[in-house]
C-alpha cells in the first residue's frame, strides 16, 4: 500500500494540474508523485510536472495569475513555481531530452488525489531516473524503490535499450539483476559468486 503523501503538496499538485488543464497546456505528472500515483513508494519533497518548452511562459503566466510565485532558475531545463513555500518543478528538458508530444503521449490517465491527469509511464520514470545518474550524483538508493515498487509496470527491455549508453545505468542493472528485482535480459538467474 502506498504511503500517504504530504497533504500540502497534494493540494498544490491538484491546484497546478487543475490550472494547466483549464488553460489547455499539455502536461504530465512526473517524479516521485508519478511513482506514488502508480502505487509505488517514493519521497515527496516537491512536485514535478513535465511540459513542453514552448508552453513554459504560458504556464508561468497562468500560475502567476492564480497566485503562485514563479522563478526562472539558472538551470536551463526547468522553471519553478511556489505555493505557500511548496515547490513545483515544471520540467521541459529532463535528462537533456526535450519534452515533446511523444513524451506526453507516454502516459496514462490516472486519478491522483481525486483529479484525473496524465501520469508519465513507469518505464519512462525508470529511464529518467537512470539517466539522471552521473559522476556527480549516483545514489542507487533513489532508484531501487522505484524499480521494486513498479517493476511489473516497467518495460525493462525498453529501459535497458534507452539507457544502454550510460555506465551508471549498466551498474544499476548489475545490482538489480543480482538482487533479483528485475528479470535478466537473457532469462537466466544470476548467482552470487558465479
Amino acid at each position: 500500500m502506498p504511503h500517504r503523501v504530504d497533504e500540502g503538496l497534494a493540494i498544490t499538485l491538484k491546484r497546478v494540474a487543475s490550472i494547466l488543464k483549464g488553460a489547455d497546456i499539455p502536461f504530465a505528472l512526473g517524479g516521485s508523485f508519478a511513482v506514488y500515483a502508480r502505487g509505488g513508494y517514493s519521497s515527496d519533497h516537491d512536485v514535478d510536472f513535465l511540459i513542453r518548452e514552448q508552453d513554459k511562459e504560458r504556464a508561468l503566466q497562468e500560475l502567476s495569475q492564480a497566485g503562485f510565485q514563479t522563478e526562472q532558475p539558472p538551470e536551463d531545463w526547468l522553471v519553478k513555481v511556489f505555493d505557500e513555500g511548496r515547490m513545483v518543478d515544471l520540467i521541459y528538458r529532463p535528462v537533456e531530452s526535450p519534452v515533446d508530444d511523444a513524451t506526453l503521449a507516454d502516459t496514462d490517465q490516472i486519478s491522483v488525489e481525486a483529479i484525473y491527469m496524465p501520469v508519465v509511464s513507469a518505464t519512462r520514470l525508470m529511464v529518467h531516473k537512470l539517466l539522471s545518474y552521473s559522476q556527480h550524483y549516483c545514489d542507487f538508493a533513489t532508484g531501487l524503490p522505484v524499480a521494486r515498487s513498479l517493476r511489473e509496470q516497467i518495460d525493462w527491455e525498453r529501459v535497458r535499450r534507452e539507457t544502454g549508453d550510460s555506465p551508471y545505468a549498466e551498474a544499476f542493472f548489475v545490482l538489480v539483476d543480482r538482487l533479483d528485482v528485475v528479470p535478466h535480459p537473457d532469462g537466466r538467474e544470476l548467482r552470487v559468486g558465479g
